[in-house]
């Protein structure tokens, strides 16, 4: 099916606007990458001070060429070039590259004028990129619009290539993208495109993924990011990348330049800089990757492997001590070596010398590859049942000697029945490289790389993209008239969550002693005391709360000693009385909440709850909405998801409960976006299994 960006990453022509003769000059190297990729469709260049460019015709404008013209690559001044556009736009050009710097990365005037630019595209339809881009690479179609010398062409020298399936680079950075597509190529794996995205004036780096999980001839992306500015058609992209099992790799770049955002939940104050985008990655199965060689690693497993069923590894090694070395990169990772059954340790025994071991790791010794053990092993742990991948740890510096025979290696990775990973200890020749290349095989060289790329295969392999929540089981109520100040105390947030639909123990608030009867009778011991104010959001640092209260007694001499500790603490405080309510009955201590990102919008979180939330930091989030069952993978991706589970013979909690409470705030969080900024229920108690999970806490936030 065509995509929008078909005619810009596969032009029948090219104008090159600001051509040059010199090829030592960004202008002049524009138009040598086109040639010596062998760009076959037509270039025009447009420089009025020639008359010809490398044989070529060169034209004094755009609108002197008279023939159709897909894509252009401006590079000329700055302030030049909105009028250029004007005559693309004029001459029917449906595209169009910036690579001139000097707008919104400069601020000021430059800023305006890229607006300009975007209002431009907007108004002809003509669709940009850049400004500040590095352009593209088309390896699908040998369109070379860069000036990148890692897009360049030495002769005689012949490309070592070991994939068949391709990756695709979108990148914010051009220089990361090309760097990206540079390394990758020295590892042998096919590329299908590199895109910099620029300052995204118009085209932004959801628009180029939404267009390589459309194409076909792109089966793994990586993506650097800064920043998402097409946010909708971002996360459009990512749903259906995650929809068609495509493998996304992202690097997010830009944590921890700025400070945390004052807030009054620990909900916000706990997001970091990007937790937004790891919630937006991990709900679409993207893989994060902080490393470019890591990255690298990643997409090189899966560019030239099927994804494994389980998580069982076999390391296979001709030194002993690289084999163990091997084997605890996996475990490290997670990954189970498990020792193979006698029948398969018997047969791979008759493989290799008596003083080999055929345990797991497997060592066959270096006697192994002359005799052919080495791959006769592969062989028998990629027909076994045992193992679900396999690691095979050697040297591969030798410029002569061949570890494996093509004839016997070739088959066996073809038929991809399982994951077969090949790591150097050494420095690998070249002579090896492309040896193993014409079998189908990446070698490698970070053994803490491979590790983490093995656990993410594991963790690409069993990902399903979440179920959508389920919105119409909370009503949807009109609650503006609860939502009275910026920040509510704890009893009007309860009786706003309340009116929205979920269900919180009985509590009154007592503005006077007088009132005091009533409520014990109301509410029965034993109960717990709590000062309240909208100025006040962490009761308990400044004396503002008495748990586990039995007497009468007790009951009052708290309410004075209560209101004494808050004008002592917090003498301007607008106290509205304090909250008495029921001693909840024990159970887990989590934290439920939801904030706003400015990119994202809601996120909900959940995480260890109580006065150590702060310092653990033991939190998931999400997107919101979310639907139960992702509330409960996100309770399982917590650090502290034993205690949920029954930990040292505790009894189980109530998960379900739980999850739902999740779901139900979420969809309240979502709903009331406009409304809502924060919400944070704190601590949740989570009962044995049920007997549900109480909020013992809550603080609500509207919109200032």
């Amino acid at each position: 099916m065509p995509h929008p960006l078909d005619s810009f990453f596969a032009p029948a022509s090219i104008a090159l606007i600001g051509a040059s003769r010199d090829h030592e000059k960004i202008p002049g190297r524009l138009l040598s990458m086109l040639r010596k990729n062998e760009y076959p469709g037509k270039i025009y260049p447009v420089n009025p001070n020639y008359a010809d460019i490398d044989g070529l015709a060169c034209y004094k404008s755009i609108a002197e060429i008279g023939a159709p013209i897909d894509l252009a690559v401006i590079v000329i001044p700055a302030r030049a070039v909105l009028a250029a556009l004007e005559q693309c736009a004029a001459a029917g050009v449906k595209n169009a590259v910036i690579i001139s710097s000097g707008f919104a990365e400069e601020g000021g005037d430059s800023a305006a004028m890229q607006d300009a630019i975007a209002a431009l595209a907007k108004r002809t339809g003509m669709r940009v990129s850049g400004p500040n881009a590095e352009g593209f690479f088309s390896q699908v179609h040998r369109v070379a619009a860069t000036f990148s010398p890692a897009v360049d062409v030495k002769p005689g020298v012949v490309p070592l290539v070991a994939t068949t399936r391709r990756i695709g680079i979108v990148a914010q950075s051009g220089g990361i993208g090309f760097a990206y597509y540079h390394r990758a190529r020295a590892l042998g794996l096919a590329v299908s495109y590199v895109v910099s995205a620029g300052n995204e004036s118009d085209l932004g780096a959801g628009e180029f993924l939404d267009y390589l999980v459309q194409d076909t001839s792109t089966d793994v992306i990586l993506l650097f990011i800064e920043g998402i500015r097409d946010v909708e058609r971002f996360l459009a992209a990512a749903r259906l990348a995650a929809e068609l099992k495509k493998p996304v790799i992202v690097t997010k770049v830009g944590r921890s330049g700025a400070g945390q955002r004052a807030a009054a939940s620990h909900t916000a104050s706990m997001t970091g800089w990007s937790a937004a985008y790891d919630a937006v990655f991990a709900k679409h199965g993207f893989i994060v990757s902080n490393d470019l060689d890591e990255a690298l690693t990643i997409a090189a497993l899966l560019a030239s492997n099927p994804l494994p069923k389980g998580d069982r590894v076999a390391v296979v090694t001709v030194s002993g001590g690289a084999g163990i070395w091997g084997a605890d990169a996996v475990a490290l990772q997670g990954l189970q070596v498990p020792e193979l059954s006698e029948p398969i340790q018997a047969g791979i025994k008759q493989l290799m010398p008596s003083y080999g071991t055929a345990r797991n790791p497997i060592d066959v010794t270096a006697q192994g590859v002359t005799s052919g053990g080495l791959q006769k092993s592969v062989d028998v742990l990629t027909a076994s049942d045992e193992v679900d991948a396999i690691l095979v740890v050697l040297s591969l510096s030798s410029e002569v000697r061949k570890p494996f025979k093509e004839e016997e290696l070739k088959p066996v990775l073809a038929a991809q029945r399982k994951p077969v990973m090949f790591y150097s200890y050494t420095v690998p020749s070249d002579f090896a490289r492309r040896e193993l290349a014409k079998s189908g095989a990446v070698v490698l060289t970070g053994l803490t790389h491979v590790g983490v790329a093995m656990r993410q295969l594991v963790d690409c392999a069993s990902f399903k993209l979440p179920p959508p929540s389920d919105v119409a089981r909370l009503p949807a109520r009109d609650l503006s008239a609860h939502l009275k100040s910026p920040v509510l105390s704890e009893a009007d947030s309860k009786t706003f969550l309340r009116a929205a639909g979920l269900t919180l123990p009985d509590e009154v608030l007592v503005k006077d002693k007088s009132e005091l009867d009533e409520a014990v009778a109301r509410v029965g011991f034993p109960l717990a005391m709590k000062i309240q104010s909208p100025d006040i959001a962490h009761k308990s640092e400044v004396g503002g709360v008495r748990v586990n209260i039995t007497t009468k007694g007790e009951v009052f001499l708290a309410f004075e000693a209560l209101l004494d500790n808050v004008r002592k603490h917090r003498p301007e405080a607008d106290i509205q009385g304090v909250l008495v309510g029921p001693m909840a009955p024990k159970g887990v201590e989590i934290i439920v909440g939801t904030m706003t990102d400015e990119t994202f919008g809601p996120m909900v979180m959940v995480g260890l709850g109580g006065i150590t939330t702060e310092l653990f930091r033991d939190v998931v989030y999400r997107p919101a909405p979310v639907s139960a069952d992702e509330a409960g993978a996100m309770l399982a991706g917590l650090k502290a998801a034993p205690l949920l589970n029954g930990f040292r013979g505790a009894a189980k909690a109530d998960v379900a409960a739980l999850a739902q409470l999740i779901a139900d705030i979420s969809v309240l969080a979502a709903r009331h976006a406009g409304e809502i900024a924060e919400i944070e229920l704190n601590p949740v108690l989570v009962h044995p299994e049920g007997r549900g999970a109480t909020i013992v806490d809550a603080l609500v936030v509207g919109r200032k």
